[in-house]
């Protein structure tokens, strides 16, 4: 089940400690969410970066990186930072990383709205792509967060 939770930080959902977020192939990840990622997770981004560099990571891959206490599914939805996201490569990446959260027993997984920032798709569409998918994986519920907002009241 998907739940779309309108404004928000991914890494501020209670009780989820996996999360998802869309790539480049090019092993760049130096803007948007990625940063943050890139920022949270530094041994991520070499493994990323150097996978990328040796052609082993493709649009509609799926990068888990298990860091300990949750997993991080990158999802190749673009081939460089330079092009645009395709609905195939979301499709393709989210159904990998549904497959492989429902086999390590990863019931919430977060992320942002895939595709429709950089990745310059409509939002509407990638959302048709996502709630058709994730209907296939009942024991493993997204919460995609639509826009980013910092929680500044801690």
């Amino acid at each position: 089940m998907v739940k779309y939770i309108e404004r928000g930080d991914i890494f501020d959902i209670d009780g989820v400690n996996s999360y998802a977020h869309g790539c480049n192939c090019a092993g760049a990840m130096g803007k948007g969410i990625a940063l943050q990622f890139r920022s949270k997770f530094p041994a991520m981004y070499t493994e990323y970066r150097e996978m990328c560099l040796a052609g082993k990571y493709n649009p509609g891959d799926v990068f888990d990186y298990n860091y300990g206490k949750g997993h991080v599914y990158n999802l190749g939805t673009q081939q460089t930072w330079r092009t645009k996201a395709k609905l195939e490569y979301i499709e393709r990446s989210v159904v990998g990383m549904l497959e492989l959260a429902s086999g390590d027993n990863v019931s919430k997984i977060a992320l942002p709205a895939i595709g429709a920032g950089l990745g310059g798709l409509l939002w509407k569409d990638v959302k048709a792509v996502l709630d058709r998918v994730s209907a296939a994986y009942p024991n493993v519920d997204l919460y995609v967060v639509e826009a980013y907002e910092r929680n500044d009241s801690m």
